[in-house]
C-alpha cells in the first residue's frame, strides 16, 4: 500500500512518516507540509492512499481533496483531522473523502483504517460514525450539504461574474470539468439557468 501524508504540523508529520514507514506492508511515498506541495507531487508519486489533513495554510484540506479526486479520481483519502463538526465533516466527504479518523486515534487504529481503506471500506472514528448516522435518522442533512465545497466554490465565482474559463483557471481544471460541475449544480438546485441557480442557492444559505 502506497500512502501520501499531508500535514502542515513538522512534529506530527515526522511522526505519521515514522509510524507508516516502520509498518509492514506500508510504503510511503510522499510527504507535503501543505496542499499546495501536494498537488505538484502526487501524479509523479501515484500514492494509493492521500492521508490528508484538514486545516491546511493556504488552500484547504478540503479543496485539496477535491482537486486530487477530480484529477487523480481512483485515488483513495483519507480526512485526519481535529475537526468533528457537522460542516467540515459532510465538507470532507462530499469533497470525495472515502474514510475521517480523528487525530488522537491510537497508531494502530489508524493503520487499521488505512487497511480497512484500501480493502474498500470506509473507516471513521467512532464519533464521526455516530454523528453520520444521527444525520441520516433524523433526516437532517441541511440544505447548505447539497452541493461539495468545489460547487459551492464555483457558485461563488459565477456570482462575481467570471466566465467559465476564468473558473477552470482559477482552479486548474478545464471549462470542460468547470461546464460539468454547473450543470450538476443547476440539476441539485432544480435551476434552469444561472440566475436562477444564483436566487436559489442565496434563498438556501448556500451562498
Amino acid at each position: 500500500m502506497k500512502v501520501a501524508i499531508v500535514e502542515d504540523d513538522v512534529l506530527l508529520r515526522e511522526n505519521l512518516n515514522l509510524l507508516l514507514s516502520g509498518e509492514k506492508g506500508i510504503s510511503v511515498v510522499g510527504v507535503y507540509g501543505n496542499a499546495e506541495q501536494a498537488l505538484g507531487g502526487l501524479r509523479e508519486v501515484k500514492p494509493d492512499i492521500l492521508l490528508a489533513d484538514i486545516g491546511l495554510p493556504g488552500m484547504s484540506g478540503i479543496e485539496l481533496i477535491g482537486l486530487i479526486k477530480e484529477r487523480m479520481p481512483d485515488l483513495e483519502i483519507m480526512a485526519h483531522t481535529v475537526f468533528d463538526d457537522r460542516e467540515t465533516v459532510f465538507s470532507a466527504i462530499k469533497a470525495g473523502a472515502s474514510g475521517y479518523i480523528l487525530k488522537g486515534s491510537t497508531p494502530r487504529e489508524l493503520i487499521d483504517a488505512l487497511h480497512t481503506l484500501s480493502r474498500g471500506g470506509s473507516p471513521m472514528s467512532p464519533k464521526i460514525a455516530r454523528k453520520v448516522i444521527r444525520e441520516f435518522q433524523n433526516e437532517d442533512v441541511g440544505e447548505e450539504y447539497l452541493l461539495s465545497s468545489r460547487e459551492k466554490a464555483i457558485v461563488r465565482e459565477i456570482e462575481a461574474g467570471m466566465t467559465y474559463k476564468d473558473i477552470g483557471a482559477k482552479f486548474g481544471i478545464s471549462p470542460h470539468t468547470v461546464h460539468t460541475h454547473i450543470k450538476n449544480i443547476y440539476e441539485k438546485l432544480h435551476a434552469k439557468d444561472r440566475q436562477q441557480a444564483l436566487v436559489v442557492a442565496r434563498r438556501k444559505g448556500i451562498i
